[in-house]
């Protein structure tokens, strides 16, 4: 595989995630934010998407790309493990019948649930620093990397 194609998902998935972030700060700042738009399983979001497929085939790597990658994945789990707890002040988790999903069926935010969504969103800011400094360090490294080697993939 090409470098810059490397590099190019690489990139995409991290402004995947970032936005990511955002649509969950827009969440707790008020904005009416789809169910679904701020995915709660790790493998159902854009980078998620990316990690479970394309990143997989960097575990060849040499230069600490899989020490990296098993890193990533765990910061990655603990975004989605935080989140999820925003995600249940928001939204409910019972099943809805036909006509709660017809006409929607809103959860009452209090001012208490909207503080304690608050501190959620400043864990999940701190993984999620964690988690670009570590796909950066991963991108470093595969800007190192000659690109015979990355043609192998």
């Amino acid at each position: 595989m090409e470098k810059s194609v490397i590099l190019e998902q690489l990139r995409a998935a991290k402004a995947a995630h970032i936005n990511w972030v955002q649509r969950a700060k827009m969440l707790i700042s008020g904005f009416k934010i789809e169910e679904d738009a701020i995915p709660v399983n790790s493998t159902q979001c854009r980078f998620g998407q990316w990690f479970y497929s394309d990143a997989q085939k960097l575990n060849g790597l040499r230069n600490n790309a899989i020490e990296c990658l098993s890193e990533i994945e765990k910061l990655h789990f603990d975004l989605h493990d935080i989140y999820l707890n925003i995600y249940k002040i928001y939204y409910d988790l019972e099943p809805q019948g036909f006509f709660s999903k017809l006409f929607g069926k809103k959860k009452k935010i209090t001012e208490d649930s909207t503080k304690l969504a608050k501190q959620y969103f400043n864990e999940m800011e701190e993984v999620s620093k964690k988690l670009v400094e570590q796909i950066n360090i991963m991108e470093r490294r595969i800007i190192a990397l000659p690109d015979s080697e990355l043609e192998e993939l």
